[in-house]
């Protein structure tokens, strides 16, 4: 008996509207994986990402998180969620370890952090290289150094599966390398990484699985398979390729 996929997608079907935007999408990863999303701009990327965490659910198909439908898991200690910017960060007048001592709220609430919930989060911060900053505000920190705090809180509440919508945007390329050096890093210790990306060259460089998606699934597999596929230009309608990326 095989443990619960992360994310288990079984003939999905989803539309804002009548206008279909998910088309008979399966889809299964498992622990441990990392996985890159890629496609053209209104290919349902970011709808593919809610329904695999539940926040929209199929209008057919089923969509499971752990094992249990996505739209009622509700262990929030075991996803760690990085959104492109991190653009709420930007007005918060808070410090980074406050930032990184919110990944302890589900396992504590809103009571006292014990000793052992301080060292969590201090090893959180070493970790992602921010221990220098954590009495930094986060409205002084550069993007990357941003998303890097807001890891370091995914990883102080014990992510399981840490997602990543298009995280390197507006980052500098020294601070992306490093960035996707971390990543790595966090996955050879057994974190899931899920990571949606409009960088084809740093998917191809890092990712291991490839899902290439433009309404449906025009490829799933290894990344050096999907390199010599075609399957990048039948979803950008033959406007893009691996080298020089595409939007």
């Amino acid at each position: 008996m095989t443990a619960d996929a992360v994310v288990d997608l079984s003939g999905v079907e989803f539309g804002y509207t009548a206008t279909p935007v998910m088309r008979d999408v399966s889809l299964r990863v498992e622990p441990g994986e990392y996985l890159a999303i890629v496609g053209p701009n209104g290919s349902g990327k970011s709808t593919l990402m809610k329904l695999m965490l539940g926040l929209l659910q199929p209008d057919s198909g089923t969509a499971n998180l752990f094992g249990e439908p996505a739209h009622e898991f509700d262990d929030g200690a075991r996803l760690g969620y990085v959104a492109q910017h991190a653009s709420a960060s930007k007005e918060m007048p808070i410090t980074v370890r406050e930032v990184v001592k919110m990944g302890r709220f589900p396992h504590v609430g809103f009571g006292r952090l014990s000793k052992s919930d301080w060292e969590r989060v201090d090893q959180a911060l070493d970790t992602v290289g921010m221990a220098a900053f954590a009495d930094r505000r986060v409205t002084q920190l550069s993007g990357g150094q941003r998303q890097r705090a807001f890891i370091a809180r995914a990883l102080a509440s014990e992510a399981d599966l840490l997602v990543l919508d298009e995280p390197t945007v507006g980052v500098d390329a020294e601070s992306v390398e490093a960035f996707y050096d971390l990543l790595a890093s966090l996955n050879e210790q057994g974190i899931t990484i899920l990571l949606i990306e409009h960088d084809l060259s740093a998917v191809t460089n890092h990712a291991e699985r490839v899902v290439c998606l433009n309404k449906e699934v025009y490829f799933d597999g290894p990344t050096d398979e999907f390199v010599d596929s075609d399957a990048l230009g039948r979803a950008f309608g033959g406007a893009a390729s691996v080298v020089g990326g595409a939007e």
